[in-house]
């Protein structure tokens, strides 16, 4: 094979459609577009414009309150660090992080911070180290022999 003998694979690369080029392409006259109007034209961007009418969005009142600081955690319970455990994934023995919980692949991202929560049975020894953890997952850990370390807590006492 040479250089000049490169091709993409056949149908890799779709030739656009050129529209208004007459009634013979299938896309002529008024391309597509239907007729006349405002949206028949270019440069529209009429998302929730009702006529000049007040729109249904700026009619309708406001309600509620949006804290743009809230942390979003990524829940996890003890059942599935349990079954990650026994299937090899986590190692009993090291301590658990966050990073450790994506590695094995029982979370795919960390958002703010992992919560653990306490649903399900816990058997192995393990040490938690997550932003936070429920009151019933840290019993159920400390039950199993186990330790919980809180970072979130540290940050919000300081």
């Amino acid at each position: 094979m040479k250089l000049d003998e490169i091709r993409d694979n056949p149908g890799a690369r779709k030739k656009r459609m050129r529209v208004g080029r007459g009634i013979g392409s299938g896309k002529g006259k008024t391309a597509g577009r239907g007729v006349k109007g405002q949206k028949a034209r270019t440069g529209v961007a009429i998302k929730g414009f009702e006529g000049g009418q007040m729109p249904l969005h700026r009619r309708l009142p406001k309600r509620g309150f949006h804290n743009i600081f809230r942390l979003d955690y990524n829940e996890v319970s003890l059942a599935k660090i349990q079954a990650a455990v026994d299937a090899g994934r986590l190692d009993a023995g090291q301590p658990v992080t966050e990073a450790a919980l994506v590695t094995a692949g029982v979370l795919r991202r960390v958002k703010d911070g992992v919560r653990v929560l306490g649903t399900g049975e816990l058997s192995a020894k393990v040490t938690l180290e997550v932003a936070y953890a429920t009151k019933s997952a840290v019993a159920a850990v400390e039950k199993a022999g186990g330790s919980v370390s809180m970072l979130a807590a540290a940050v919000e006492a300081e």
